[in-house]
């Protein structure tokens, strides 16, 4: 059997396998936190919180249909699509391992594979990938209806597809590929950023097989690369519509046109540019901004699955959260101005006290026949002794945990070491390095805050309660050490896709925690943000099997027998994870959280009002009406909406068998930015 045909065939055994695990340990019905919502808002196309999975909601829907009308099973159809995403994802890491893998044992053309490097790389990519199926914080993601495990296979199959692009020498069939990973990045937009970060990893590979390395051009290349994530992430994602509302207001307010006449006419004009620049280029013989103008293009295309918000918010449907019905309000929905902002590069520590107020652009609101300055935006301005540049413990709603952290008195000013301390120790040590170990080297317990499992701590007495966890997952590190094992093998051996999965495994994690400047306390774990850097790390994982092959076959001198060899050894890791791993990921007999809902809602009288507070309060109840349809009579209200103006505004509206709020103040008395944002008192 050729090479092609056994990497295809292992491949889809590996698919299968991880499909199988889903299948079997995925959740039934709609767990906690957002997939209540996700699963609520793609059953009835509604508007989820910002800024909006469109394309999740799309194909969330379709999967609905499998249910045949059986309410029940929606959940279920909906939260099947997480797993057969994440099932793919595997197989996309497999085909990635084995790709990169013969880089790394040299072999640049098939017929240069004998059987025996055939085992050798068949056992690295089931290694790697199988490894990946079983880390901690994937396996949670794959098996609900969540973003996250069809943002996996996104990125999987985006690199995937760069790895693919670089085997093939006919460059015109070649950038094809190029086009092909342009369009996926565009639908993966309706999804979730993540595939973004890991262009600067991908932009070296381009770099490496277009020309022959140096010191200034891989600065080069990835400055280029880098400049390509900011022309997706603030030129076309929010840039765009920001510049479609420029052209609105202008035709709207200044030529008295109809409501939508500028964004006409602006969607007119980018598809203008494009025809003419792709039509031009071909004429000119510009192979370079030919395939950039349709890389733009195919990008676009898959982004306009965020009309779907549009549309659908203007249907009013019971969950449309910010209500982005326009132009404007859109923006302000994809730029998730509700959540506010975190410094970055330059901004305050939590010392500082406000000394003023720098005012911003107006906030334009649609009126009965233009649009209407509503509000401004603002930022408050901080004494400049109490700004600093990366700043890190910025957050004042969390002094208490700053000084705790830090070991300051009240009121005392952080330095500058002290600021670097609480990013390297707290930011990059406990809210990253922690959960990339419990994925790796084992977790203490399913409880918040837990650590990570050391060597002192493998064979500790612990309290009776700690040790029957069953989060508690112990994996001596084995699959750490192979890791290590890899990575020093392809820094040794191949430095050049060494660095490609090094700047990959940052990109997905400590670099998403800088840009993120996170507080100190979170509502909950955030370890499935940093998947994609134990994503990386898989490959090293499945490169160990590579150098451990090499290292027997020393002294076997039969390179098949080291392979199988290698491959069992190794095959211990992804083993130990499935059984340490699967009581506490197995949630195929969970449905407390919907079952809960219900029962707070067949307490309320007819007609009833239950507020909310948060994510998990709110979800399952949603979940519980807008698919299974229970109890529709009572109004749950969002205590964290409640101060919103378009949430205020739905409520006026009946739903179901719910009766519309008989408020006696007007939409104008209530309008964000007018004269009841707040009510001074005097006592």
């Amino acid at each position: 059997m050729n090479f092609q045909k056994l990497n295809n065939i292992t491949g889809w055994i590996v698919f299968g396998i991880a499909l199988i695990i889903y299948c079997i340990t995925f959740e039934e019905t709609a767990s906690y936190w957002d997939v209540g919502e996700f699963i609520a808002v793609s059953y009835k196309l509604m508007v989820s919180h910002p800024p909006g999975a469109p394309l999740f909601m799309l194909l969330g829907r379709i999967f609905s249909f499998l249910s045949f009308g059986d309410v029940t099973k929606v959940a279920y159809w909906i939260n099947f699509m997480s797993v057969l995403a994440s099932a793919f994802t595997i197989l996309f890491l497999f085909w990635s391992i084995t790709l990169l893998a013969r880089k790394l044992m040299g072999i640049s053309k098939l017929h240069e594979l004998t059987s025996e490097k055939t085992w050798v790389l068949m056992g690295a990519g089931l290694v790697g990938a199988l490894t990946y199926t079983f880390s901690d914080s994937f396996w949670f993601s794959a098996v609900e209806g969540e973003v996250y495990g069809m943002s996996s296979f996104f990125t999987a199959i985006v690199v995937w597809g760069v790895l693919k692009w670089d085997v093939i020498e006919d460059e015109s069939k070649a950038n094809r590929w190029l086009i092909l990973i342009a369009y996926i990045m565009g639908l993966s937009i309706g999804i979730h950023m993540l595939n973004l970060v890991t262009v600067p990893a991908l932009g070296l590979i381009y770099y490496f097989k277009k020309y022959q390395p140096s010191r200034w051009g891989i600065i080069a290349a990835l400055a280029v690369s880098v400049g390509i994530v900011i022309f997706i992430n603030d030129i076309i994602v929010p840039g765009l519509p920001s510049m479609a509302g420029g052209f609105e207001l202008f035709f709207v307010n200044n030529l008295s046109l109809p409501f939508g006449s500028g964004v006409i006419v602006f969607c007119a004009l980018i598809i203008g540019v494009l025809v003419f620049g792709i039509r031009y280029s071909h004429q000119k013989d510009k192979p370079v901004l030919n395939t950039f103008l349709l890389a733009t293009t195919f990008i676009l295309i898959g982004y306009c699955s965020y009309a779907t918000i549009v549309i659908r918010s203007n249907f009013d449907p019971p969950i449309n959260e910010n209500a982005p019905k326009d132009v404007m309000s859109f923006v302000r929905y994809l730029k998730r101005e509700q959540y506010g902002s975190r410094p970055l590069l330059y901004g305050n520590y939590f010392t500082a006290e406000p000394v003023g107020v720098i005012y911003g652009a107006s906030v334009y609101t649609k009126g009965k026949d233009k649009y209407e300055i509503t509000d401004r935006k603002f930022e408050y301005e901080y004494d400049a002794s109490h700004k600093t540049i990366l700043p890190r413990v910025w957050n004042a709603e969390h002094k208490a945990t700053y000084e705790s952290i830090l070991g300051l008195k009240d009121g005392e000013k952080p330095t500058f070491t002290q600021n670097m301390y609480f990013m390297f120790r707290h930011q990059i040590g406990t809210m990253y390095v922690r959960y990339f170990m419990w994925n790796y080297a084992g977790r203490e317990s399913d409880e918040q805050g837990a650590d990570w499992l050391a060597p002192p701590s493998w064979f500790e007495k612990v309290p009776q309660a700690l040790a029957e966890n069953r989060g508690r997952n112990n994996y001596f590190m084995i699959p750490f050490v192979l890791g290590l094992i890899g990575m020093f093998y392809q820094f040794l051996k191949d430095t050049k896709n060494f660095a490609v999965v090094g700047l990959l495994f940052i990109m997905l994690g400590v670099a998403i925690v800088v840009y993120l400047n996170s507080p100190p306390v979170e509502p909950r774990e955030r370890d499935y943000i940093y998947a994609g850097s134990t994503y990386a790390f898989a490959f090293w994982i499945g490169f160990a099997v590579i150098a451990i092959a090499e290292f027997f076959n020393r002294y076997l001198k039969n390179l098949k027998t080291s392979a199988v060899v290698a491959t069992m050894l190794a095959l211990s890791a992804p083993t130990l994870m499935a059984f340490q791993g699967w009581d506490d990921h197995d949630r195929s007999d969970r449905f407390f959280s919907v079952d809960s809902a219900k029962n707070y809602l067949a307490t309320c009288a007819p007609n009833a009002i239950i507020f909310t507070g948060g994510d998990n309060d709110t979800f399952p109840l949603w979940y519980a009406q807008e698919v299974e349809g229970f109890r529709t009579d009572v109004r749950v209200v969002v205590l964290s909406y409640f101060n919103t103006d378009w949430y205020i505004d739905q409520s006026t509206r009946p739903a179901y068998e719910s009766q519309a709020f008989p408020y006696t103040l007007s939409l104008k008395d209530y309008q964000q930015g007018g004269p009841n944002d707040y009510l001074p008192f005097s006592d």
